[in-house]
């Protein structure tokens, strides 16, 4: 299957792109891995003709607002994402209009109708330092991640009005169980993702998206990892730095099932079925990639 997917991704002209949460089948076989921020720029830089998208609908998405001319891939377009669902368009635009004189912050995980709402997007890699380069003189609403939001707020000093979403992934992870944890495992470094609710940033040694924790552990002089994220990553630690160990923490359940249903929908089989029939494929009405754009743009200049 292998064989067959990177024969037809030449035939195709197509790169793979996989975000840290696929898994490590997909991973293994993509052309670049990386975070939204990452993958952003690796979609934007492209000379392929085909973008095939191993993550979710919402990452594709911004694969083609900014590839218009390209053609994007998702192995299985049910692939969503419960942020992105938990702030529909419409009731996004309902909020605005009750903040009138707001910077629109955006994190990258929303739908791109509501990123053609928004004045700038961010990433959880660079949103601390983009909302610190916003005029002091005017009030930012910030969606659609609250814990994220809150995150910001506390690390650039900056007030800001939340919009009330969260990652299914991150909001279930135990308290008690990463206590336990860490009784258990005393030389342990926790390191989270600042999706992650408060009460569980409070008791991490640092805090960062999925690249930065990678980063982390290859920089830290600690052994051992207890990481809240998606476990996806692990795979990448793994093979970074092979030496070291990687826990799970628990889920509020007590089972250790923080895998992402909606990431993990895409398969090997899937990616082969869709460089086969070129479908999945993401469409978009040009004026709304149009207005997706300018707040996406201004991300990456503003990030250089």
């Amino acid at each position: 299957m292998v064989d067959a997917i990177n024969i037809l991704k030449e035939k195709r002209k197509a790169i793979i792109l996989s975000h840290y949460y696929q898994d490590k089948e997909i991973q293994d076989i993509a052309d670049f891995i990386g975070d939204s921020l990452e993958l952003s720029r690796q979609a934007a830089n492209t000379n392929a003709d085909v973008i095939v998208f191993c993550g979710v609908h919402f990452m594709a998405e911004t694969a083609k607002i900014l590839c218009p001319n390209k053609t994007v891939l998702l192995p299985d377009i049910e692939a969503g994402c419960t942020l992105a669902d938990d702030c529909p368009a419409d009731e996004f635009r309902k909020f605005r209009k009750k903040h009138p004189n707001h910077i629109v912050v955006s994190y990258i995980n929303c739908t791109a109708a509501v990123k053609a709402q928004s004045d700038l997007i961010c990433t959880s890699s660079n949103a601390v330092d983009l909302v610190k380069q916003l005029p002091k003189d005017r009030p930012i609403l910030f969606a659609p991640d609250k814990n994220l939001g809150k995150w910001v707020q506390k690390r650039s000093g900056r007030e800001l009005t939340f919009w009330p979403g969260s990652c299914v992934v991150h909001e279930t992870f135990s308290e008690e169980a990463l206590l336990k944890l860490k009784i258990e495992h005393p030389e342990a470094e926790i390191i989270a993702h600042p999706e992650c609710q408060s009460n569980l940033l409070d008791l991490a040694n640092f805090i960062g998206s999925t690249s930065k924790l990678l980063q982390r552990v290859e920089e830290s002089s600690s052994n051992t990892f207890i990481v809240l994220t998606e476990p996806g990553i692990l795979h990448q630690m793994e093979i970074k730095v092979p030496g070291k160990k990687y826990l799970e923490v628990p889920g509020i359940d007590g089972c250790s099932c923080n895998a992402c249903p909606y990431m993990r929908l895409n398969t090997l089989e899937k990616l082969l079925s869709c460089l086969q029939k070129m479908s999945p494929k993401i469409e978009m009405d040009e004026k709304l990639r149009s207005k997706a754009f300018i707040p996406i743009k201004k991300m990456l200049e503003m990030s250089k």
